[in-house]
């Protein structure tokens, strides 16, 4: 513990203190001067912030790399896709060095800062030179845009995965810490955690759909340096506000000294000695040695039980990966497919095609606190559970509507085809179909509606079912199921756009018209369908982790 005097903080240096919450000075937490919303709403606050910062880069990107890159629909998915991938598994690495090393608050603070770096960054690539002068008129005189400068791409890219290397430290943690502020163990707080989830995210759509309705305006109208600047000042606003509130926060350290690498190395011998008693089983004397090194082991680090804990989510992370795969496509083709359509409403305004991404946003935040007000209370008074229905129904309920959003996305890229025929807009594609952008809010909503279920639900899921020294490698698992989810989708696009394009017409013509993102959407639909099923099976089948210990103490 910090000496007497308390000037030496916790944030300085904290494997040899007690596990437990401790202030910003280390001394045992004060439940009533720490932790609780009030120290939540700080870390809402800069999650708000980031997340307005990454979608004011994500939300419009491909507009960014068909537009001013001069990129290919199909390259610009791919390349979307796996940034996406990277971004959502870096978070891995960031879980373990903050579980182990540098702790949730400082790597929050340290990911901000190379954050703001990587936004600042972004901005500065839009103002680097697009090729000589003579490149640039002779490009626009035969009506092609300006191609980049390999400056340019590269600065632009280095800058872009940045960003992502921040949110690899950024997300994990954030989360974690937040519910954090909750014990666990006190019946009001343990409450007040799980209704913490919904309002988490909650806030972060809400602060989402003001990106896509600002951001993709500003970006599309005003220009790119402004807004991919915007997120960046955004950003720093963001950190400052998280700062206000460390003297609040509850703080767990841990008292280990070895990593998670080398507690899974320990789990990995354990597993070797069991297997090596089985094989001799007949030498009484050996295999009570085994069993006995065995022992020691596991009591060393509980690394065994850690590795089983996590190894068994396995089921459920891996009959998720294909939501991620339709979860990826409303910031690629959808807003493609918006930018074909009459997004005119009024006389003179016209709506950016990424800020119809605002509609999941919006439905998120119209529809959670219908659940958390309404559903779950009416759910609770049935089931006796404090989250009204579990986590895995939950899940489900929300793949089950990403099901159905994919099929309405179809369904109604059958009905812009068609109207591009009859119209004779086939070869046409920058002229908008006479076909109102209305016709894709239902996809929209579907997938608002499934992420109130399925992202919470996966949130808390991931939190609650790892150990509790794993919390942020539980919130980075599910992280990496869109990380995973995006490098499939970004493998699928490449693969079918160089199959179907050898045949003679990809799917995902630069020509949309041409093209058949509904054929794409089907494949979608009916992946989802069996992955469903998939997990329904181990769904039914898995222990809950107070079950798992319950049965472990009674053994």
């Amino acid at each position: 513990m910090p000496s007497g005097s308390g000037s030496e903080p916790l944030l300085a240096r904290a494997e040899c203190l007690a596990e437990g919450p401790v202030d910003h000075r280390g001394r045992p937490a004060d439940r009533a001067s720490t932790g609780g919303w009030n120290s939540a709403l700080f870390i809402i606050a800069v999650e708000i912030g980031e997340r307005f910062a990454f979608y004011g880069v994500s939300s419009n990107l491909i507009s960014y790399l068909t537009g001013p890159l001069g990129e290919g629909n199909a390259a610009a998915a791919a390349a979307i896709n796996a940034w996406s991938g990277a971004a959502s598994l870096l978070p891995l690495l960031g879980a373990a060095l903050a579980d182990k090393w540098l702790g949730r608050y400082r790597t929050i603070a340290l990911a901000s800062l190379l954050y703001i770096l990587g936004l600042g960054m972004l901005a500065f690539s839009t103002m680097l030179s697009s090729g000589s002068h003579q490149q640039c008129n002779n490009a626009m005189a035969g009506g092609k845009s300006c191609q980049p400068s390999t400056l340019q791409l590269a600065f632009f890219y280095v800058s872009l995965y940045l960003v992502a290397v921040a949110q690899g430290g950024h997300k994990p943690c954030v989360q974690a810490f937040g519910a954090d502020q909750f014990d666990q163990n006190d019946p009001k707080e343990s409450v007040a955690r799980s209704s913490f989830f919904n309002w988490w995210y909650f806030g972060i759509c809400a602060g989402t759909a003001v990106t896509y309705l600002l951001l993709s305006y500003v970006q599309d109208n005003i220009g790119w340096g402004l807004g991919f600047g915007i997120p960046c000042a955004v950003m720093a606003c963001a950190l400052a506000a998280f700062l206000l509130g460390t003297r609040t926060y509850r703080y767990y350290v841990s008292s280990g000294k070895r990593s998670l690498f080398a507690r899974a190395g320990e789990a990995f011998t354990a597993w070797r000695s069991r297997r090596a008693a089985d094989r001799a089983a007949d030498s009484t004397e050996f295999s009570t040695r085994v069993d006995e090194e065995e022992q020691v082991v596991v009591s060393k680090s509980g690394g065994l039980a850690e590795a089983k804990a996590v190894l068994r989510l396995f089921p459920i992370w891996a009959t998720c990966l294909i939501y991620a795969v339709a979860f990826a496509q409303s910031s690629t083709f959808f807003t493609k497919q918006a930018a074909t359509l009459d997004r005119r409403v009024g006389q003179q305004l016209k709506v950016p095609p990424a800020a119809l991404q605002s509609i999941i946003s919006i439905a998120i935040v119209a529809f959670i606190p219908i659940y958390d007000r309404v559903i779950v209370p009416l759910a609770r008074r049935y089931s006796g559970k404090p989250s009204g229905i579990t986590m895995l129904l939950r899940i489900g309920i929300g793949m089950t509507l990403s099901l159905v959003s994919m099929v309405t996305a179809a369904l109604v890229e059958i009905k812009r085809l068609r109207v591009a025929r009859d119209a004779g807009l086939v070869d046409q594609p920058k002229v908008p179909l006479p076909m109102s952008l209305w016709w894709m809010v239902p996809q929209y909503v579907l997938f608002g509606a499934a992420d109130v279920f399925t992202m919470v639900g996966l949130q808390e899921f991931f939190y609650d079912q790892v150990p509790d020294k794993l919390r942020s490698l539980g919130l980075a698992l599910y992280l990496s199921i869109f990380g995973v989810g995006s490098f499939i989708s970004s493998a699928l696009v490449s693969g079918i756009d160089r199959v179907t394009a050898a045949r003679g017409q990809s799917w995902f013509s630069n020509n949309l018209n041409h093209g058949h993102l509904d054929y794409f959407y089907w494949l979608i639909a009916a992946l989802s369908a069996v992955e469903l099923l998939a997990y329904v099976f181990f769904s039914l089948t898995y222990k809950d982790k107070g079950a798992v210990n319950n049965s472990s103490i009674v053994g």
